[in-house]
């Protein structure tokens, strides 16, 4: 009897093989090591948009609302199973330089009929670009943020689709314009096509995908700012964490103290941060974040932004992975650490941590104008201006040793003046029918480190999602 001998790859080999043939596995590509070719495939393409919005966080919500009221049919696609990014599945939870877009102030009225806003009411001698209203910083509470976003998107009639990332970009026979957009959802692949289309990503991913030029981070390196995971804590004894100044925002945050280490006029944050830190270093535990912070948000409920990831590319799947599994576990530690001292950290406990981990840079696309540290110090004025920055230049230290020895935020030297930001930033330089709204418009690191904030993002949508819907007059 003859007898074959089979070695275990062999034996792979063949049943693969038989399993391609059966209909079951396809080889195809596997020729190459290293590399797999993807086989071809139709699929339907859907037209019923006019805008499509990649994105659905501040200023994608802004951005979708905006367009449909103006007439628009507007698709939203978002990454995360939420509409508000990261004010609901980063769990940002603090609000800075806001009310000052129509769609900002209904955002703030719909919170407040909800009962879901904790004000902060400046003191006079609080920062002078904080004079201009008590709405401009506020806590809130997550859950309601999302019911928000989704009953003003419901009601101008977007249609959103939910963990449905863009995947890929094509562009039309004349290179100019975006005539195809790819995602990728519990549906499978499919197809969409609009007129035009907004980037309201935070990072700039669908810009890339359609070829777009674009900056990123700062130096040779390109690192950018750290990015922070936030968590939700809650305590058997809020009022007593707050009677003890642990809470940034209570009383008014922007009320000014003399410092017991210096002597120097400082706001009560950074004394309630110092004071914090204080307490996780008595603990044993030196906190990432040089600038350790509690927000309250509801009686024993509070935000702990305590984290930072250093040197984070935004466009690195595996390293933002290992940085978000890293961060949860050093936030878990700062918590039980806390508990452990007893007093009025009795009962301190993590609720929940934030779905996504908050870049605080992005890629910045190429647009027709770019906003920079010039027109930061000249406080520049522009004809077709979509909004003003009102918010500093805060610039986190680009590792733990600059970001814990130093004040966590930086201006770089840069003097700062309010300025505005013309809509010809958000508007893409390589691609005609394709706007950006929010952190990744078009700007310098400095520029960039002002209006990254999500105040912004709010009035910048709202304007974009406007020009979004005339465009298609225009065409």
């Amino acid at each position: 009897m003859n007898t074959t001998s089979f070695s275990r790859r062999e034996f792979f080999g063949t049943a693969l093989a038989a399993g391609a043939l059966a209909g079951g596995i396809s080889t195809h590509g596997a020729e190459k090591p290293g590399s797999f070719a993807e086989p071809a495939r139709t699929i339907p393409v859907d037209d019923w948009a006019d805008v499509i919005v990649a994105g659905g966080g501040p200023a994608g919500v802004s951005a979708a609302v905006s367009a449909a009221r103006a007439g628009a049919k507007v698709r939203l696609f978002e990454l995360q199973g939420c509409l508000g990014g990261v004010w609901t599945a980063g769990l940002l939870s603090y609000i800075f330089d806001f009310n000052k877009s129509d769609i900002g102030w209904e955002i703030i009225r719909r919170l407040d009929a909800y009962g879901a806003r904790r004000l902060d009411k400046p003191g006079e001698d609080g920062m002078k670009f904080y004079r201009q209203g008590i709405d401009k910083d506020w806590v809130y509470e997550p859950e309601y943020m999302k019911a928000v976003c989704e009953d003003m998107c419901a009601e101008a009639g977007v249609r959103v689709i939910l963990q449905c990332p863009v995947t890929a970009v094509y562009r039309d026979a004349s290179g100019r314009n975006i005539e195809t957009v790819i995602t990728e959802s519990k549906t499978g692949r499919q197809a969409w096509r609009a007129h035009t289309f907004i980037d309201c990503t935070g990072d700039g991913d669908l810009a890339a995908r359609a070829g777009c030029g674009f900056d990123i981070g700062y130096g040779p390196e390109g690192w950018g700012q750290p990015a922070t995971l936030n968590a939700l804590v809650v305590v058997d004894d809020g009022d007593a964490v707050a009677a003890a100044d642990f809470v940034s925002n209570e009383p008014a945050m922007w009320t000014r103290h003399a410092s017991s280490e210096t002597g120097k006029q400082t706001s009560h944050h950074i004394l309630a941060s110092h004071k914090l830190k204080a307490e996780l270093l008595r603990a044993g535990l030196e906190p990432s974040y040089g600038d350790p912070t509690l927000f309250r948000i509801h009686r024993n409920l509070f935000c702990f932004m305590a984290n930072h990831e250093y040197k984070l590319r935004i466009d690195d799947a595996q390293a933002i992975s290992d940085a978000t599994i890293r961060a949860r576990r050093e936030i878990l530690s700062l918590a039980a650490g806390l508990a452990k001292l007893g007093g009025p950290w009795k009962g301190f406990r993590v609720a929940a941590t934030a779905e996504q981990i908050g870049h605080r840079d992005a890629r910045r696309i190429h647009g027709r104008y770019t906003v920079t540290r010039d027109d930061v110090t000249a406080g520049a004025t522009f004809p077709d201006a979509v909004t003003t920055s009102y918010f500093g230049i805060d610039i986190h230290g680009l590792d733990k040793k600059s970001n814990n020895v130093r004040a966590a935020g930086q201006n770089h030297g840069v003097k700062f003046r309010p300025f505005q930001i013309p809509l010809r930033a958000c508007r893409a330089r390589d691609v005609d029918n394709l706007y950006m709204a929010g952190r990744n418009i078009s700007g310098d690191f400095y520029a960039h480190a002002s209006y990254r904030v999500t105040g912004s993002s709010v009035a910048i949508g709202e304007a974009v999602g406007k020009a979004a819907a005339s465009f298609l007059e225009r065409r």
